[in-house]
């Protein structure tokens, strides 16, 4: 299982201060995405996902200058999401220097916009999803029934979607799900957080899961690095 870091990023700057150290009063706080990157690709991350919340929020990239940013200091790729809605998107960010993108729901309601997407990205192209145990978190659907998680996957990949993240909105992810979607075979499963130890991780990567989004217990130092890439291996 690949293991992506993850920087939330608001206001060009990371939502978390990064001190790997703290505990032991060594090192340098740093909330400067570009320089976390830097820090984490010296630790071995393979690749950096970096969420834009404020694009999210206006619904268009709002921080593609520290994607640039990181892009110009890391030689990994970057995966970046959050604001992303079309394909003029995903051009600004793939310019910016994303390598992925991950588009969020809502492009499922736009079946003609995330075709385009589609045509635009490939293969280097997600599309999120927050699952819940029996439903999908709330959503504003324009469809008379809201459709199951498994209902929208399909979806998803007929329209030529190979890549599925999955957020639980804090909760832990759910295995059964997450076993559905590995037995498809035609599907890179990713979870975004749930995992809080090394235990849980281990479980993620026995579940046959392709990569772990983790942020925040990596920022904070609640899990090292390294122990977490070793656990994900």
């Amino acid at each position: 299982m690949d293991l992506y870091p993850a920087i939330d990023v608001a206001g060009g700057r990371s939502r978390l201060v990064y001190w790997p150290g703290a505990s032991a009063g060594i090192g340098s706080p740093t909330d400067r995405p570009d320089r976390i990157a830097e820090r984490l690709v010296a630790q071995g991350a393979k690749l950096i996902h970096l969420v834009d919340f404020d694009g999210a929020r206006r619904g268009q990239p709002a921080d593609l200058d520290v994607v640039g940013a990181v892009a110009a200091r890391v030689a990994v790729p970057l995966q970046v999401a959050g604001g992303l809605e079309d394909a003029d998107h995903i051009r600004l960010a793939f310019a910016a220097g994303a390598t992925r993108v991950v588009l969020s729901t809502a492009i499922v309601e736009r079946p003609d916009v995330l075709r385009e997407c589609v045509a635009t990205a490939g293969d280097w192209l997600a599309v999120g999803l927050d699952p819940r145990p029996d439903r999908l978190a709330a959503f504003p659907w324009r469809r008379a029934a809201a459709p199951t998680a498994l209902g929208l996957v399909e979806e998803l990949a007929q329209a030529g979607v190979h890549r599925i993240v999955l957020s639980h909105g804090g909760a832990a992810p759910d295995a059964g799900l997450i076993a559905s979607l590995v037995r498809r075979g035609d599907l890179d499963v990713l979870v975004a957080g749930g995992a809080t130890d090394l235990d849980a991780i281990r479980r993620l990567r026995d579940a046959g899961v392709g990569g772990l989004i983790l942020g925040e217990p990596l920022l904070t130092g609640a899990i090292e690095l390294p122990a977490a890439l070793e656990a994900a291996a």
